[in-house]
């Protein structure tokens, strides 16, 4: 069976599981969906999205967060992990927002992967969900099922995403990154994954 005939399958089974994928992570512009996805390293969205409950009162807006105290805003994302690096990235690229591109997320790769705290597979999530433009973030849940599948050599994300993308048709990037994730979290977990059980797995 080749890449592009698992492909199908895979797309077929995913959209019967799961035909209308949200993004997790609450926003309600590009720019809060920035700030949730630079606070959603090693976090969960869970996690992630209670404390933007509180965060985004306080602040969501780049002028806000060059304003807000940083011991302050430290003291809200707190919770979640290495919560003094994103506090400094955050106002950081606040104020790069602000300077440069006149209070508004740039919209191309270059430019978000040059503001603090924004590598690769942040600014994939903010061009293809926030802008609607071709990209296909990979995480860890994504990169494990492409290897599980056969649909790449798995050893860096970079290569994972390269495959994925010659694999794929780009209309179905945007729907397909979250039910990668939808179905690594619910069927085809890191820990005790049993093949049999798996419905994709099973096939391969």
């Amino acid at each position: 069976m080749t890449k592009k005939e698992k492909a199908k399958i895979i797309c077929k089974i995913l959209d019967k599981l799961y035909p209308n994928p949200k993004i997790f992570l609450d926003h309600s512009d590009v720019f809060t969906l920035l700030v949730a996805v630079v606070l959603s390293a090693q976090a969960t969205d869970k996690k992630v999205n209670e404390i933007t409950k509180t965060l985004f009162k306080k602040a969501s807006t780049p002028k806000d967060f060059v304003k807000i105290d940083l011991h302050e805003l430290e003291n809200i994302i707190k919770p979640i992990g290495l919560y003094k690096t994103k506090a400094k990235a955050l106002k950081n690229l606040s104020k790069i927002i602000l300077e440069k591109y006149n209070g508004k997320v740039p919209d191309t790769f270059e430019d978000l992967e040059s503001l603090s705290g924004v590598g690769h597979k942040t600014a994939s999530v903010v061009m293809i969900q926030g802008f609607n433009k071709d990209a296909f973030p990979v995480d860890t849940h994504i990169h494990r099922l492409s290897k599980r599948w056969g649909l790449t050599n798995g050893k860096t994300v970079k290569t994972t995403e390269k495959d994925l993308k010659e694999i794929f048709p780009k209309k179905s990037w945007k729907k397909l990154h979250l039910q990668f994730i939808l179905f690594g979290r619910e069927f085809c977990k890191a820990k005790s994954h049993k093949k049999e059980n798996c419905p994709i797995c099973k096939l391969f």
